[in-house]
């Protein structure tokens, strides 16, 4: 592999670690530590704002791959993002624990 085909996939891992970190924030899939579905709308948001940055950062110097990668990641977490501030449960300010009782006792 050479540099900057490792380079491309370090950047396509790092996207995808703010999407799945913001997928989990949002509560859309289980933290794998706790085993349970947590929601932090404001942990979530500060994911999305990072890879915003990342995207004004980086304009001009990405490959296709990356920059779709970056854009098509984007779209879809601020589209998440609506739609779980528009549901209007639980927390927007801090962590939410929505797993039952009988979930934490497994």
């Amino acid at each position: 592999m050479g540099k900057s085909e490792k380079d491309t996939a370090l950047f396509m891992g790092l996207v995808l670690m703010f999407h799945n970190a913001a997928m989990q924030h949002m509560g859309k899939v289980k933290n794998p530590l706790t085993d349970s579905v947590e929601r932090d709308l404001e942990q979530a948001q500060f994911a999305i704002d990072t890879l915003d940055m990342v995207e004004m950062k980086t304009k001009g110097n990405l490959t296709d791959e990356e920059s779709r990668l970056l854009t098509n990641v984007l779209r879809d977490l601020k589209l998440n993002f609506v739609d779980e501030k528009a549901k209007g449960q639980g927390s927007e300010s801090g962590p939410t624990d929505t797993s039952t009782k009988d979930e934490k006792k497994t």
